[in-house]
């Protein structure tokens, strides 16, 4: 499973709504609640922070999660899809400025997804 080794940042704009995407290696949930604290912080206009990871823990076990945040259409899952597909073990998190627009529940996975995957291309 290749590992993200470095954050890696991609950021996209749907309906003028900014979707701020970061790949970013972990390798436990603290690790992970940590990542999320500190975006939470550094992004407080953001209204949702939508994450999904994979990695192994310390008995050798796939740990795989995904949270939504509150979003609608289960982004926290398309990320983890993308992650599956790409056999990445690491963090995918993505923070949304909402722009005023409602994208529905399509709309906004496909744009989680875009800014998901995104970030994995960035980080190599």
């Amino acid at each position: 499973m290749p590992p993200i080794t470095k954050p890696a940042e991609y950021q996209i704009t749907d309906q003028r709504s900014r979707f701020l995407a970061v790949a970013h290696p972990v390798a436990s949930l603290e690790e992970i609640k940590a990542v999320v604290a500190a975006r939470r912080k550094k992004l407080r206009k953001a209204n949702h922070h939508v994450w999904a990871c994979r990695f192994h823990d310390e008995h050798g076990r796939l740990v795989e999660q995904a949270r939504d945040d509150g979003e609608v259409g289960r982004p926290g899952w398309a990320l983890l899809e993308l992650m599956r597909r790409d056999d990445s073990e690491g963090m995918l998190i993505v923070s949304r400025i909402f722009g005023g627009v409602k994208l529905g529940p399509g709309g906004v996975r496909r744009a989680f997804r875009a800014a998901g995957r995104g970030a994995l291309r960035a980080g190599g």
